[in-house]
Formats: C-alpha cells, structure tokens, sequence
C-alpha cells in the first residue's frame, strides 16, 4: 500500500515546510503531498490557502506578496514558507513529491522547474484544476498526473480517461468497490484522500485502493502493517 502523507505531515509539524517533509520521510511515507502557488514576483513556493493568515504570522493573499518579504514570515516553529526548488531538492531519492497545482497558470512554471532540475520522472501533478494538468501533459507528456474532484461526477472514470490522466484522486468517502473495478479495468489508479482514523483507513485497504492520502501517516502505516500490506 502507497502511503502519502498530506501537506508534509500536516498534523504532526507546520504543514506545507521543509520539516513537515521530513517527518513524513522519517515516518517512512512513499509519497508527500504539497500545495503549489506563485508569488507575485513568479517564485513557486508552498502554501494551501489564498491567503498567508492561517499557516504564517502574516496577512494578506499570497499572490500579492514577494518572495523576499514571504520569507521573512514564520510558517510554524520558525520554518520559513519553502520554493518548490527546495522541496525537490530535499525529497530527490527519498519520496515521491505529490504536486498539487491550486491556481490557474502553474503548470508552464511548474514544468520548467521540473524540466531545469531533471525531476519531471519523479513527481506526481495532481490539481482539481483540470485544465492545468492538460496543459502539463501537453508541455511534457510523460509526466505523472491524478486527477482530484471535490464531488463525484456520474462517469469519473470516462472523466479520467478523456483527461488522459493515470490516477483518480478521490475523497475517501467517494470510493466504491464499483468505481475501483471500473478503474483498474479501465487501467486507473485510485487514490485516496484524505482518511485519518483508523476504520477509515482500514476500508480503503480492504476496498483496494492504490494508495491512501492522510494527515497521520504515522497512524496510517501502522494500520497497514497490521493488515499485512506494508
């Protein structure tokens, strides 16, 4: 079982740094999740939120900010507000980064760094953002992409199919043992996100799921050992 610790490991440490990511690979997770966005000068850096108020002791939309006066922000425990060039730097033979795209326009940006640091065949693009994992395809069509939905649509998977992505990124409360049948037949992964307790976890696994998203991979991992797939 892929396990994928959300926003580094957003419910042990500062979600979205450098040590959040850490933990996660301490913890032994696969994969991280990390939310991307640009700074008003270009810069692409870790954040969720529009705006910098909940993760930093700053205000104001990020898209508004420079980089030099984002950095003098503290995200948490003194951790700084990372780039995206950082992140890749420290997961790189470590764990796979789960990418995820949250505004309109990243993917040329993203692509570029990706490209500029030889990474673009260790990463996964994710984004509820269709339209920008298409246009990351386009740019570079091997590259790993899921596609995420805040609700199910009637035929998720003839969405995936025709967005030409390799993996549905579904709300764990979505999944159906019918919509992981049609998937797999249909060559598709599913992905789970994001289950925190441990019944939650434990139906995904007994569901087959390809992997499961959480903000405990500590707790995650132990449920997988303990159903004998990790």
């Amino acid at each position: 079982m892929i396990v994928t610790s959300h926003r580094g490991a957003g419910f042990l440490e500062p979600e979205n740094t450098l040590r959040a990511i850490r933990r996660a690979i301490d913890l032994g997770a696969d994969q991280v999740e990390i939310d991307v966005q640009l700074t008003r000068d270009g810069h692409l850096v870790l954040m969720h939120d529009e705006t910098v108020d909940r993760t930093t002791n700053g205000k104001g939309k990020l898209s508004e900010l420079l980089f030099a006066d984002l950095r003098q922000l503290d995200a948490g425990q003194g951790e700084r507000v990372p780039t995206l060039e950082e992140v890749l730097d420290l997961t790189h033979g470590k764990i796979t980064p789960q990418i995820e795209l949250k505004s309109p326009g990243l993917a040329p940006a993203v692509i570029a760094t990706l490209d500029a640091l030889a990474c673009t065949d260790r990463v996964i693009l994710t984004s509820f953002l269709h339209s920008e994992l298409a246009e990351a395809r386009q740019l570079y069509p091997s590259i790993a992409t899921g596609a995420l939905w805040g609700r199910l649509p009637n035929d998720v998977v003839g969405q995936a199919k025709q967005l030409g992505v390799q993996a549905l990124h579904l709300w764990h409360q979505f999944i159906t043992p019918q919509i992981i049948a049609d998937a797999h037949a249909h060559g598709l992964l599913v992905r789970a996100w994001n289950a925190n307790k441990e019944e939650e976890m434990q139906r995904l696994i007994d569901l087959g799921v390809d992997a499961i998203g959480s903000d405990r991979p500590d707790v995650l991992s132990e449920v997988c050992r303990r159903a004998g797939v990790r």
